[in-house]
This record gives C-alpha cells, structure tokens and sequence, in this order.
C-alpha cells in the first residue's frame, strides 16, 4: 500500500508555498491590471504560473526521482534516496543547482499558460453559472467550476508534462537518454506515437476534478469569511462584482 503513495512528501512540502504563491501573485496582479476582463485573468494566471515554478521544478523533480526509484529493481537492492529532502539534497551535491531545476524550462511552458487558462476557465464559469452569496446551490457551483476548470488547465498543456517528466526522470540510473528538449520530443515521437502525449491523461483528470474543486471553493469561502465584516459589495456596487472570484481584484476596494 505505502507504494501508491510513493513520493509524497515532496508534495506535501511544497504545495502550501505553491499555492500560496499562486493565489497570491495571480490577486496582486489583477489589482495592478485594473479591469477584470478575461484576457487580464489569463495574463495574472500566466504571471502566477510562471512564478511558482521556482518551487514547482524542484518538488516535481524530487517527486519523480522518487516515484521511479526501484523501478525494475529487486526490493532487497538499496534505494538511492531516503526521502524527497535527501534526492534533493543529493542531485544538488552531485550536479548543483542545475541540477535541482532540471527540466525547468518545460515546467515554465506548461506553467504559464496552464495557469493562464485554470484562471481564465473559472473566471468564466463562475459567472455562466451565477455564483451568487445568496445562492444556496454556491457551493456546488464553486466545486463544479474549480473541478473543469482543473480539467481545461490540464487539457491544455499536458503534452508538454509528458516530456518534462521524462525530462526529470532522465539520468537516475546514471545515463542521460535525451539530450534537450526536442531531442526527447523527436525519440518519443519515433518509439512511441503521437499517443506518448496523452499516457496518463486520464488518471491526471480524475485527479484534477476533485482537486482543484476543492483548492478554488476552500479559497473562496475563506476569502467571503475574513472578509464579512466589511462592507457588502452587493448593495453598492456593480453586477459583476458580486460574482465570487477568489482572486479577482477590482478596483472597488470592497469587491469579491
């Protein structure tokens, strides 16, 4: 059973600062943007997105090196890695701090316009859907609207996670496969098909739903709850300003 949960500490050290990270930059960068429009929610999402990935690459990597650690090998052999603090404390010791943002260029390009589009997807449904505070169903409408918009984010750039997990991955048994990028794009390609850029998309989605349904919806009641003693926006300001974007920062000083 402890196999299935393979790596999981490096997440558990590095979601908390991510998504704090993320939250917070994609808010400042609304409220420096000026207007909520759609093509300024990609833009702050993008922003945010790029930004995490100094905390994202070095987990990931951490993450992967773990899960493929004895992979083929008998489980009597010596693991290599203790935990995913001592894999990064090793990969640095043995290749620097090159070595502990590798593949970062590919968490960049999945990042940044996969964080464009997560925020973007949940702008956008939230208001299809008339998330209301008076609305008895919010609740569920928050969770649906986080859920696909996890879903869009993932659509949208997991190609490109493919081949930054092979990236990652490359090397643990002490031989580099690929040599860039496009290198393992083009072996990939050749020893596997066009169908190598979808392998694991469907695990990927069912845990993208429950997920990011969860992170969105949590965030955006917390925010209404510390938020409740100040004025309320919905007697004295625009319609739009009462749909419920956790991050959207308009420039009412007491929109949500």
């Amino acid at each position: 059973m402890l196999g299935l949960y393979k790596g999981i500490g490096s997440p558990m050290m590095g979601l908390t600062f991510i998504n704090a990270i993320v939250f917070g930059v994609q808010g400042n960068a609304m409220r420096h943007l000026g207007r909520d429009t759609p093509l300024n929610q990609f833009l702050a999402g993008a922003a945010a997105g790029a930004i995490q990935c100094v905390i994202c690459c070095p987990m990931e990597l951490a993450k992967t090196r773990m899960q493929m650690q004895g992979t083929g090998e008998k489980k009597s052999k010596k693991k290599m890695y203790k935990n995913s603090l001592d894999c990064l404390v090793r990969i640095y010791n043995k290749e620097g701090f090159r070595g502990i943002n590798r593949g970062m260029v590919t968490t960049l390009l999945r990042e940044t316009p996969g964080f464009g589009v997560y925020f973007l997807a949940y702008d956008v449904l939230t208001r299809s859907l008339g998330c209301e505070p008076e609305d008895p169903y919010m609740i569920p409408k928050l969770l649906f609207a986080g859920g696909m918009s996890g879903i869009a984010s993932w659509l949208s750039t997991y190609p490109v996670d493919v081949i930054k997990s092979r990236l990652q991955a490359d090397g643990l048994g002490g031989v580099n496969k690929y040599s860039s990028i496009m290198d393992c794009v083009r072996q990939s390609l050749q020893n596997e098909g066009w169908r190598v850029f979808t392998r694991g998309l469907t695990s990927t989605l069912l845990r993208a739903f429950p997920v990011n349904a969860t992170t969105f919806a949590t965030v955006t009641l917390f925010l209404m709850y510390m938020r409740q003693g100040e004025e309320c926006s919905i007697q004295n300001s625009e319609p739009q300003c009462v749909q419920l974007q956790p991050l959207q920062q308009q420039t009412q000083p007491t929109s949500m």
